[in-house]
């Protein structure tokens, strides 16, 4: 049975408290702040990169070489035909089964536009023919940038777009001088998630704070601990930000 904290994001302060709550684990859907409370699972770890200790390996050079032709524009959250389309043949091929395959236009509007803080589209275009390849929504937070969802053709396998995006996200807070990228949930072993394990620097929310990754094989199901504490003990070590 799946369990979430979950809090509204609206109000003045609606940005420090996302970025009070990114920081301890949480994640932003639309106006909603949640984390994973399962009391008979912790497969879902909050998971980002400290950039500091990022170093790029030779695949991953690889997978930058690859996709060179990618022009980058962050706009204003405001969704488009061009990223519906982009949207819909990405959960087709990849997510047909999964929970937001029967989202529509309006749907995926609400996605994009319906949030009180600072988020960006990111589009990805190709050079020659400025056709759409990806799109990311990003958070801009306090310590660096959370990516909200990102989809991709998916005809591009070869080029590895997901980790592309991830590897460029990399460079946008180097460039901007923030510490951290936000990856949203790694679950370990997973076919579709466990693909985070493989940046160095990733950190994951353990234990009320973030611990380094050594070594990602260390992270197996079977030896995470379980989430015991009570929902008002978990509540209770929530640090909120200070009003202004």
């Amino acid at each position: 049975m799946e369990r979430k904290l979950f809090t509204a994001l609206q109000g003045d302060n609606a940005q420090e408290l996302n970025d009070a709550l990114s920081g301890q684990g949480f994640r932003r859907s639309q106006n909603v702040l949640y984390r994973p409370s399962c009391a008979d699972c912790s497969a879902c770890l909050s998971a980002r990169i400290d950039v500091r200790n990022f170093k790029f390996t030779r695949s991953q050079r690889r997978v930058l070489n690859k996709n060179t032709d990618m022009v980058r524009k962050a706009t204003s959250p405001w969704a488009t035909e061009d990223q519906y389309d982009l949207f819909r043949t990405y959960l087709d091929a990849r997510h047909a089964d999964g929970g937001m395959a029967d989202m529509d236009v309006f749907e995926f509007a609400a996605m994009v536009e319906e949030t009180p803080i600072r988020s960006r589209v990111v589009e990805y275009t190709q050079a020659e023919t400025n056709a759409l390849m990806a799109v990311s929504l990003t958070d801009v937070l306090e310590d660096g940038v959370s990516m909200v969802y990102s989809f991709y053709q998916p005809d591009l396998s070869k080029r590895s777009v997901g980790t592309y995006l991830i590897l460029d996200h990399v460079r946008i807070a180097q460039d901007a001088g923030l510490p951290y990228v936000y990856l949203g949930y790694w679950v370990p072993g997973s076919e579709k998630m466990g693909y985070k394990g493989r940046f160095s620097g990733l950190e994951v929310f353990m234990g009320n704070r973030w611990q380094p990754v050594t070594d990602p094989a260390q992270y197996e199901l079977d030896q995470l601990p379980v989430i015991d504490n009570p929902i008002a003990e978990q509540v209770a070590n929530i640090k909120l930000p200070t009003v202004k």
